[in-house]
């Protein structure tokens, strides 16, 4: 049998390369590996247990090794190795970061967090009674020489937490042409109401011709609203009745009287106050004045003993706002009474007051003749009824 010559080995390494197998054309003889060359370790599936300490692992898939002096392919050997903190460990503030990335990439500061640990003091407004907040309201009430009409005792009004009248204080005298003069949302309005017993004092009385207003029965009331005549604000004339019906309505609905005396009454009024040949003309055909002139006419067919006005120069001109000023000084001067005139226009004032009342933070700061109040020395005084911009009273 002829012998089969050896393959002489090469001096030279060979690279690593797995077992081969059996070749179909071979006959089916195995052909030795060859021998492994020295610092090489074989590549291919390793058992756990056979894994070196020391071996590197490459990137390639199934656990191939390869030599432990050399780093693994695509793996650069200069970045430093990376260690991710515990899992039971969370990152403290010291290690956040400072910023953080925005939406265009760049680099934005992260808002702080207000600090909690320190107290902010704000210095609040101390209770009622404390400090300088009535420190203008003497509550001086000159003499006038004549007794009072209406008397406010003390009078304290509120609507839920809003306190308009706060120990209201206030005599309206006989037979004069008074004012009740403040700020906006002083509570003049609703001084008015509390006259003629649309609303009731949560503390304190009101007393008209000496009889207290809240103690009336309902009889009694209804009888104590005859002494009044009241101009409301834009005249608050009926739409669907023309002009000499609505000057007629009182004495139709709270008189006996015949239809010829009331049109001897009601033509009288209209002539006084300029409208006589305007009885039949409706409300939406008069101008503003002339609304203001025809409640006034309405206010005074009962003859009353106190008429009031609210706010009557609202809405006009200064010169209609004058010519009113002297048909209210006209009627008065004709018919006597008291005359309650509830405004803050300084002009109507300097017109018209003989008495001059002047409320704020609901109550009175000062009262008495008109001519000593436009000299007072009180600094809220005299700010309001000469119209200056400082003093105490401001924005608020």
């Amino acid at each position: 049998m002829p012998r089969i010559p050896r393959r002489k080995r090469s001096s030279e390494p060979q690279s690593p390369a797995t077992p081969q197998t059996p070749s179909s054309s071979g006959g089916g003889q195995d052909v030795p590996a060859p021998d492994p060359v020295e610092g090489v370790r074989p590549l291919g599936p390793v058992d756990e247990g056979e894994v070196p300490p020391d071996a590197g692992r490459g990137p390639g898939a199934g656990g191939d090794w390869l030599p432990a002096d050399e780093p693994a392919p695509f793996e650069e050997a200069s970045a430093p190795p990376t260690s991710a903190p515990p899992a039971d460990e969370a990152p403290t503030a010291h290690d956040a970061p400072a910023a953080h990335e925005g939406p265009t990439g760049q680099h934005e500061p992260e808002e702080e967090e207000p600090d909690t640990s320190r107290v902010s003091v704000v210095s609040e407004p101390g209770p009622e009674g404390e400090g300088d907040e009535f420190q203008w309201h003497t509550g001086t009430q000159r003499a006038t020489g004549a007794p009072d009409a209406i008397e406010f005792v003390d009078v304290h009004k509120a609507f839920g937490r809003n306190k308009i009248l706060r120990g209201l204080n206030m005599g309206i005298p006989e037979e004069k042409i008074s004012m009740i003069l403040g700020p906006s949302g002083t509570g003049k309005s609703v001084c008015i109401k509390h006259m003629v017993g649309l609303l009731y004092p949560d503390d304190g009385d009101v007393i008209v011709h000496g009889e207290s207003v809240p103690s009336m029965a309902d009889d009694e009331l209804f009888a104590m609203r005859k002494k009044f005549g009241v101009l409301f604000q834009d005249g608050a004339l009926f739409g669907s009745m023309n002009l000499y019906d609505n000057v007629a309505f009182p004495l139709r609905q709270h008189t006996d009287k015949g239809e010829n005396e009331i049109a001897d009454i009601c033509n009288r009024r209209l002539r006084e106050v300029g409208l006589a040949d305007a009885g039949e003309k409706m409300p939406n055909e008069l101008s503003g004045g002339m609304r203001k002139r025809a409640g006034f006419a309405r206010a005074l067919v009962l003859d009353p003993d106190i008429v009031l006005f609210d706010e009557p120069d609202s809405g006009l001109d200064p010169v209609r706002t004058a010519l009113l000023c002297e048909l209210i000084k006209e009627i008065h001067a004709e018919n006597g009474g008291a005359y309650v005139v509830i405004t803050h226009d300084i002009m109507s004032a300097r017109r018209v007051a003989e008495h001059i009342a002047v409320l704020w933070k609901g109550r009175i700061v000062e009262s008495g003749p008109a001519e000593e109040l436009f000299d007072s020395d009180n600094a809220f005084v005299r700010q309001f009824l000469s119209g200056e911009s400082q003093g105490p009273l401001g924005m608020e």
